[in-house]
């Protein structure tokens, strides 16, 4: 009585597929994996991002304005007249 025999799961089976649909479990189940494609690409760029990011060790970087005009992207909003 402890556990659930395959008939058991199989009724309960069925009834789920009552419930909702087969559409809309089909639908339930590629949006999951979907989501966990999207986590797990996520977790591989978050890796690769950090460590290029991260200075190394006893390197010291310097910040001059020079460097500082070349990575600012100022844009101006233009009127049409």
């Amino acid at each position: 009585m402890g556990t659930f025999s395959i008939w058991h799961w199989l009724i309960v089976l069925l009834i789920v597929i009552m419930v909702f649909g087969t559409k809309k479990l089909k639908n339930m189940g590629s949006d999951l994996g979907g989501a966990v494609k999207g986590f797990k690409d996520g977790m591989k760029e978050g890796g690769t991002k950090a460590d290029e990011a991260a200075p190394v060790a006893g390197q010291v970087t310097a910040s001059t304005p020079a460097q500082a005009e070349k990575t600012t992207i100022d844009v101006e909003a233009k009127t049409k007249s």
